[in-house]
Order: C-alpha cells, then structure tokens, then sequence
C-alpha cells in the first residue's frame, strides 16, 4: 500500500458521511425526494433483521422516471440512446420522445400477448436499441424482467427460465461479433425444449437476411407483437416501491445461479444516488458505460441511471478491438463522450496494442474515466491515467456487487475527488456503513487482511433471492451473523482506504501467511512482457499452499525458462521471499466471464482435479482445456 500524509475529507464529504451514518433515513429521504413519485412513502427504512424494506408504501415507476417524466418537463428531443457498433452497420439514435412511443408500443404489444403486473418477461438480446425497449416496456406496466446475457448458451439460458417462470421471452433472430453472426434464436428454441413449461410466446426481433424458424401458435415477430398491441393501453402502472423491477442472475460456485432482485423504488433511488456522487452524471452528458445489459452494470449504468438523469447513454454492440483496435477511441472522439466506464479487462485489452492508437484519437471531451468488475492493476491505471488520458483527467477505480446494484467503495468525484491511490477502490461510499473484519466479525486492524462487510442494508442491496430467500439468509446475513456478508477480502490503510485483494476463495496460506492473489498479479503485470495474469492457491504438503500463477504475454514475448524465472524472481524480491509462486505456466488466453472476470475458482477446480461447478459465464470455453492442458504437463 502506497504510504501518503495523511487525507483530510473535505468538508461535504464528511457531512454526507456523518449524517448517511447518524440519520440514514432523512439522508436517504432527501435523495429520493429528488425523483418523481406518484406518491411519497410513509416511512423511508424499516429493518427487521435480515428483513428491510425501503420507501414503504411510496408509489412510483421507474420507466417512467426514465422516460414520459423527462418529455413531460420538455425534454423529448434531447438525444436519450445512441447505438455504436462494430459490425460497420449506420449509428442509430432516439430522442426521449421517440424511446417513450416505442417503449408504449411494445408494452402494448407485450399486454396484448396476456403479460399482467408481476409476469416475468425474460429478454435474450444483443446490446441494441430495443433490448433497452424491452426493459422498460416491461417495468413500465408492472410485469419483472429477467435480462439474460446474449452471449450464454442454451444450457445457462435454460436454468434462468426454469428459474423465473417467465411467460414471455423477448430475443433477436441473431446478434453480430467479431464479424459473425451469433443465431440467439436457434438458442432459445433450444432452452425452451428444457425449460419452456411456463413460457406462452416467444418475441422475436428480426435483424438477419434470412427468415428466422418461427414455431406455430408460440412465436411472433416484433412488429407482429407491436401490431396485436395497437389500441391497448399501456400507461405507466403505478407501483409500490418495494414491487419488484427486475430479476438478475449471479452465478453461484458450486450451486445453481442466485436470481437478485431490485425493486422499482430502493433500486433507482441508489443508481441515482451514487450516478450523482460518483459519477457526477447530469442532464448534459455522453454517457458511455461499455458494459453488457446482461450484467448488473448494463442494467444500472447503460439504461436505467443515465436515463433517470436525461443524459445521452451510448449502447455498443461488438468488441473493444474489432474491426481496429481503435474502435472504442473512435466512437469516444466522434459522440463527443463526456464519461467513460470501462472494466479492467476492456482496459488491458486496449493497453496490449499499445499508446499509438489512442493518440491517434481527439479524446478531450472526456472528463472521468471509471473502472469497476475486477481490482484495476496499477499498470493498467498508469496507462489510462499517464499515457492515454496524460493526467488531464482522473482514472477512478470503484467497487460494486450484483448484489449491491451500484457503487459500495469508490471515490465520489461528484462530491470531491479524493487523492487517487492506484490499486485502491478509495473508500466506503456514503450510507455505506461498512467494516473490514475477521472470520468471527470483529473488526481487524489498519493494514490487516480482513472480511468486507457491511453493517446494515443500504438501498440498493438486493433484499432477497428470486424464490430462495433462505438461501439468501445463509449466504449474505448468517455468514457472519448480523452483517451483510460481501465475500471480499480487503484491507483498510490509515486513510480509510480499501484495497481489494479478491474473492475470500481467492486468498492464498502459504505457511500461515495469508497472500491476496490480487497483490502477486499486480506484481507479475509490472513486467513489460506480461499482458494478463491469473493466480490460484495450490496445496502443498510443506507450506499448506503455494502460489500457481497462469500468465498471457505481449505479443512479441515469447514464453522460456529465464522469462519464468525473472517473475518468480519478481515476485520474491516485491511481496518477500515467503510468497512462493511454485509454478507458472505461460497460456494464450485466461478463463473469463463474459462480462471479463477472470474465473479463478475455475482454474482452481481444474487444478485440484475438482468438479468445475456452475461455469456458464463462461467467454471462452477453449480456455478450459488449455489450463488443463498446461496443468498435465508439470
């Protein structure tokens, strides 16, 4: 950890953390009172361990916040989406008036096909327009979506229906990556031969040459659906607060995947919150959030937050390096991008091909960068911070969950940007009353490998599981009884800054020392040949676990015994001789979720010889078998 004088709070900031701590329900109150409501709540927090509930008996409607609200007040020609993609296909835009009148068709469209309040509507889709159309046609007539991620196959696809009993399910005929086409239909009708008990129609967007499979009686075009929808009403319904918006699965280790759930009034009141304290978002942004809306991200900060706002949010469908590894650069210089959120993978997949690119660029529109999903490593936040970006503007890393909805740990630009330690989250974010403690909840000291928790539930924490709220219990409040168990491991310096050292599962013992696989990836991307890194525990008869590290070179580094003994070498001499990285293999590519984890459980089920569980997050699953292909030879 980085050693500094010690940081003063500016003043604001320790008001809001003061009272977030002293009054969290004047202090959520007040926020809240910021949005629209049909009618306010009686009472803002109402806690009875582990239950809570939030905004009781307030009526409100998210899709309508993000949409009819701002045409309302006279905003319908602002720009509300814009659609990049890497495909070569023409940008497309919608101004809020335009989303509002597609968003009222299809929820037409989706009453007309028996969709009620509390349905479940399951949306398969690419990162396109009416994927985010999809979405709020469906909160906006009461009824719960359950986006799956496009890029899963049938099988994941399959256990989330079977989950949420959807009546509806929402796809696209194909998607587009890298060049080829993806048949997301042919994938439904797969699921649905598993799962589809529950399922009455499926709606298909048609973007392909050819003419999708359709089956008798259950599938129907998108226009189709819109036409069937034409005469129906579909206002806004109006909603309790603690109705539920939306369903989004987690994966679970070994088990089957968790389903989180957000509720219309809790759930946007966090986004917005923290969109404004950490974001600084406004009305005259370009938002471009490069995640997918089958993650949490996608889903709090490509559709839902930016448009509470009535900022411009860009949707991207493709690639952050086809068909040129400037395309990002490209479309933040044309949009005239004003925020970026970007995930450490996306960051060192843009840092492999070097500064030339960026440069060749105009990024000056761009004030903040934000990264979140992984720890960024110090290298790659000295690349953004110093080579891309030339410290013209801050590059922040922040921490979140699923589970958690939006920011946890982060540094609140939107309030008063913190001095930025590279490889720290910055600190707990306000009405985020948390600790670092050890296995028995007893706080650790500064600078002590500990637990992440949280003391008491905030907005955006989910309150239960989709139909599993005992397991809900056990995995989140029982773990460590009385806190919100996050399943972080971290340490606090005496700033009150967190560093995240990964999952608890990801925290090596050598020789009772307990090492963060986080600190001895950070030290292998120091090297100049190393583009990305991946590190497990490995029994040891001597030292109970030694380290066992996969590592993906710079292409014009070529894997040899003298390059394996300077990282090892490396590691010595930076975290001390007692953190032993007993062996290294040199791989092309990291088992990583699609959202772009690196799924470290996987790689150490793979080398214990252990049942690999739930991997249906999955990009790549050639990256399996080259870990055990690596692994046979030592």
């Amino acid at each position: 950890m980085q050693k500094t004088p010690k940081i003063e709070y500016p003043p604001k900031l320790k008001s809001m953390l003061k009272k977030a701590l002293e009054d969290p329900e004047n202090f959520w109150g007040e926020i809240a009172g910021e949005l629209h409501w049909f009618k306010r709540w009686d009472k803002v927090f109402e806690w009875n361990y582990p239950n809570f509930t939030w905004f009781k008996n307030g009526i409100t409607n998210i899709s309508y916040n993000c949409t009819e609200y701002h045409v309302n007040k006279g905003r319908g020609d602002c720009t509300a989406i814009i659609w990049e993609n890497g495909e070569g296909q023409p940008t497309r835009k919608l101004t809020y008036e335009q989303l509002l009148q597609e968003v009222k068709r299809f929820a037409a469209g989706l009453k007309a096909l028996g969709v009620k309040k509390g349905d479940r509507v399951t949306t398969y889709m690419p990162m396109i327009p009416e994927a985010a159309i999809a979405m709020l046609a469906t909160t906006r007539i009461g009824a719960i979506h359950s986006v799956v991620f496009g890029g899963f196959g049938y099988g994941a696809l399959a256990d989330r229906i079977a989950d949420a009993e959807p009546k509806v399910v929402v796809t696209a005929d194909v998607g587009f990556r890298r060049g080829e086409t993806i048949n997301l239909k042919e994938v439904v009708d797969e699921a649905l031969k598993v799962s589809g008990k529950s399922v009455e129609k499926v709606i298909t967007l048609k973007r392909g040459e050819k003419e999708p499979l359709m089956i008798s009686k259950r599938d129907v075009l998108w226009d189709e659906a819109i036409e069937k929808g034409k005469g129906v009403n579909a206002e806004a319904e109006r909603m309790r607060a603690d109705e539920l918006a939306f369903i989004l699965y987690t994966s679970g280790t070994m088990a089957k995947p968790k389903g989180t759930v957000q509720p219309h009034g809790s759930y946007q009141v966090y986004i917005y919150a923290m969109g404004k304290w950490v974001y600084d978002l406004n009305e005259n942004d370009v938002w471009w959030s490069t995640s997918d809306i089958g993650w949490i991200v996608g889903h709090s900060y490509v559709i839902y937050a930016p448009l509470l706002f009535g900022c411009t949010t860009i949707m991207y469908e493709g690639v952050p390096d086809h068909p040129t590894p400037d395309v990002w650069w490209q479309i933040i210089e044309k949009n005239r991008v004003t925020k970026l959120w970007i995930s450490p993978t996306g960051v060192r997949t843009l840092m492999k091909y070097g500064d030339e690119w960026p440069k060749k660029h105009d990024l000056s529109s761009i004030k903040l960068v934000v990264c979140a999903g992984e720890v960024l490593n110090p290298p790659a936040w000295e690349w953004l911070q110093k080579k891309v970006f030339e410290d013209k503007v801050p590059v922040i890393d922040h921490m979140w969950q699923t589970e958690s909805s939006g920011p946890m740990v982060g540094n609140p630009y939107g309030i008063a940007l913190l001095p930025i330690k590279p490889g720290s989250a910055t600190i707990p974010l306000p009405g985020i009353d948390a600790e670092i403690v050890d296995e028995d909840g007893k706080p650790v000291p500064t600078g002590v490998e500990g637990i992440f928790i949280c003391k008491k539930p905030f907005p955006g924490l989910t309150p239960t599981l989709w139909r599993d709220h005992e397991r809900y219990v056990q995995d989140y409040w029982n773990r460590i009884p009385g806190v919100y168990y996050t399943g972080d491991a971290a340490i606090k310096d005496g700033d009150g800054y967190i560093y995240f050292l990964g999952r608890m599962d990801e925290v090596i013992k050598i020789a009772g020392h307990r090492i963060g696989t986080i600190e001895i990836e950070n030290t292998l991307l120091q090297h100049p040949a190393v583009a990305e890194a991946a590190v497990v525990g490995r029994p040891d008869p001597l030292r109970g676990e030694t380290a066992c590290a996969f590592v993906v070179l710079k292409s014009g580094h070529a894997p040899n015994s003298v390059l394996e003994e300077r990282l090892k070498r490396l590691v010595k001499e930076t975290l001390g001789p007692i953190v032993i990285v007993s062996d290294m293999f040199f791989v092309s590519k990291l088992p990583k979720t699609r959202s772009g984890k690196i799924m470290r459980r996987l790689i150490g089920a793979l080398i214990a010889g252990k049942p690999l569980g739930d991997y249906s997050t999955i990009e790549d699953e050639t990256a399996i078998e080259e870990i055990k292909k690596a692994v046979s030879k030592s």
